[in-house]
């Protein structure tokens, strides 16, 4: 199933986790004295959506000061402010749908200098992911693999037990992230002229 389909059939919980779980991939990177969890206080309101929009609002105030001229962080904020304060699906999946393509946006940004054509993010999560680089294909394969784990606990007393294999796969993501990111810093070269610290 590709990963369109995933998120297409994904409940509130699921969307909402999946959403928050790529967002967490893109920051922060290490360094500047800020907290390296910044988006944790979502993870309790994706069981039920209890105090969903308000964690929202206070983990978007938080990233205020993050930003500053990290282009990455300015674009997380901007999707937690566009986050519907309604815990539902459908204007959920349509958020979900954003943050999956920021996600692949970033790891995408860190596989190939400015130029190469290995595909837009759209074309690689229906399945077109020939010739994406290593980083794309891993952020491909963890955003398939969180939506599976929460559709199989749905409804189920496994609950918590999907979201905590969300929370391992995207601790994981970005441990692999953060490291590409500190190689390339410390060769001097940021692909893309963009750098994400």
């Amino acid at each position: 199933m590709s990963l369109l389909e995933l998120i297409a059939r994904a409940d509130e919980r699921g969307l909402a986790a999946s959403g928050i779980a790529c967002l967490d991939r893109c920051l922060p990177l290490p360094g500047d004295g800020h907290d390296p969890e910044p988006l944790r206080p979502l993870w309790a309101a994706c069981e039920k959506g209890a105090d969903w929009a308000a964690r929202l609002d206070a983990v978007h105030a938080e990233l205020e000061d993050t930003a500053g001229s990290d282009i990455v962080v300015a674009r997380v904020r901007v999707l937690l402010g566009a986050a519907p304060r309604d815990f539902t699906a459908e204007p959920l999946r349509v958020w979900a749908d954003a943050c999956s393509l920021l996600a692949l946006d970033v790891h995408r940004l860190y596989d190939f200098p400015a130029g190469d054509d290995a595909g837009s993010a759209e074309d690689c999560r229906d399945g077109g992911a020939a010739g994406a680089g290593p980083l794309v294909t891993g952020e491909l394969r963890r955003q398939g693999e969180i939506l599976e784990s929460l559709a199989e606990a749905a409804g189920t007393e496994g609950g918590g037990t999907g979201l905590r294999r969300v929370l391992d796969l995207s601790t994981e993501g970005r441990r692999v992230l953060r490291a590409v990111v500190s190689r390339r810093a410390r060769g001097g070269g940021r692909p893309g002229g963009v750098p994400l610290r």
